[in-house]
């Protein structure tokens, strides 16, 4: 059993990282998806403050946000929700937190992060803020 700094056992969930083996990676194809469910979903809300063909930036904001706050808290947004996927930290398979949500997100609305995939299907985006996107498994299995 691994144990704390503090010399208390670490909880068996987060003994040790999580062995990214187990798990199946998010397909291109599903990601991308995901992305324009939720690409969609920021132009309709950015359109309610700015009109997103003559100012570009509000929907980037909103994905931005989206990534920062939902992924970071909940492992997901809505488009992955519908893909079956789930963004979740490699060091113990939880949610990634705000911070690196914000990360992602920051670095995902940048584009090229994203396209750049590792063997395990992680872009750079991923990987600067500590996360894998996993396929769920069907409902009912």
């Amino acid at each position: 059993m691994a144990t704390r700094a503090n010399g208390t056992p670490d909880p068996p969930e987060r003994a040790a990282a999580l062995d990214l083996t187990e798990l199946k990676p998010a397909n291109f194809g599903r990601r991308f998806a995901a992305l324009l469910i939720d690409w969609a979903l920021c132009l309709v809300i950015a359109a309610f403050y700015a009109d997103p063909r003559v100012v570009a930036w509000p929907p980037v904001l909103v994905l931005i946000g989206f990534n920062a706050l939902l992924i970071g808290l909940f492992g997901r947004t809505l488009g992955m929700s519908l893909a079956r996927l789930r963004c979740v930290s490699v060091a113990d398979g939880g949610a990634i937190g705000i911070p690196r949500g914000l990360l992602r997100g920051v670095l995902l609305a940048l584009l090229v992060p994203a396209i750049i995939m590792d063997g395990d299907r992680r872009g750079l985006h991923d990987r600067a803020a500590g996360a894998i996107v996993v396929q769920l498994a069907p409902h009912g299995a």
